[in-house]
């Protein structure tokens, strides 16, 4: 590994043989929310599914990394409809009609692997269906304008035109951000922005791509446990997130789904 400096704020830059590594541990992430899908229903609890996220992850030799992580007690971060991000697992029941954003990420070999897609319980409405696929396509749309040469603003750029064409907002308060041997590291993945600006990608560079979109305005406040996202206006939030690898010619994507579950539904 190297370290970019300067404005580029320390970016780790990773040989090629890194890449096996971030292989095996996005895969894992991917698999943990393909195995989760048919449990994600009306009346199960958030608190049901983290454990069998949990005892998944330990069950293939690997370590849930929100656990412990700065205080944090549970193995996924569940996100329930007007939730952004970072809502902790518990007694909450799940209804017919909710969304929700399941986020795990496991550790490999010393590895991280970082993902996370949304869900439904029974049916969504129209504008929370549409709120996913907009979300969506806009991650992938961020994640085609990867290559060297690009920059961090490009990124933003897509995802922010294509989320407001459809007059949704994207969330300023979280990005995505650099990952590999440890869990958050330079850079910050903003997904908003203006072509051109921001650090210049190259080869061995490895981030995370989760734009969070909501159906009202952008802003966001933190509930008093400290972790839990929500929208100020209480609007509905989605959120998908892969975790990409920046090649000699373009990206590798490390959490794609191995079973094609990649957006809802999922028809498990």
């Amino acid at each position: 590994m190297e370290q970019q400096g300067g404005e580029s704020r320390r970016i780790t830059i990773h040989h090629p043989d890194d890449f096996e590594g971030m292989r095996r541990a996005g895969r894992l992430a991917a698999e943990t929310l393909d195995m989760i899908t048919p449990h994600v229903k009306p009346g199960v609890t958030t608190g049901q599914i983290d454990r069998i996220i949990h005892d998944f992850i330990v069950a293939n030799h690997a370590i849930p990394a929100t656990l412990g992580y700065r205080g944090y007690t549970k193995s996924s971060c569940i996100s329930i409809n007007h939730v952004v991000c970072h809502g902790i697992p518990g007694d909450r029941v799940l209804v017919a009609g909710d969304i929700l954003n399941i986020d795990v990420t496991v550790i490999v070999d010393g590895w991280h692997g970082d993902s996370s897609r949304m869900y439904v319980a029974g049916q969504p409405s129209t504008k929370a269906r549409l709120l996913m696929d907009v979300t969506y396509e806009s991650m992938m749309r961020g994640l085609s304008v990867i290559k060297p040469g690009a920059t961090l603003g490009d990124i933003g750029h897509a995802i922010q035109t294509f989320v407001e064409r459809h007059r949704f907002s994207v969330v300023r308060d979280f990005c995505g951000h650099g990952i590999g041997r440890r869990f958050h590291e330079p850079p910050n993945v903003l997904h908003f922005g203006r072509p051109g600006e921001g650090p210049v990608l190259r080869p061995g560079m490895f981030f995370t791509v989760e734009p969070m979109v909501n159906a009202g305005r952008p802003e966001v406040k933190i509930l008093d446990d400290g972790w839990t996202a929500v929208t100020r206006d209480r609007s509905l939030s989605a959120q998908f997130e892969h975790m990409v690898g920046v090649t000699e010619d373009g990206v590798e994507v490390f959490t794609i789904s191995p079973a094609g579950l990649h957006k809802p539904p999922y028809g498990v």
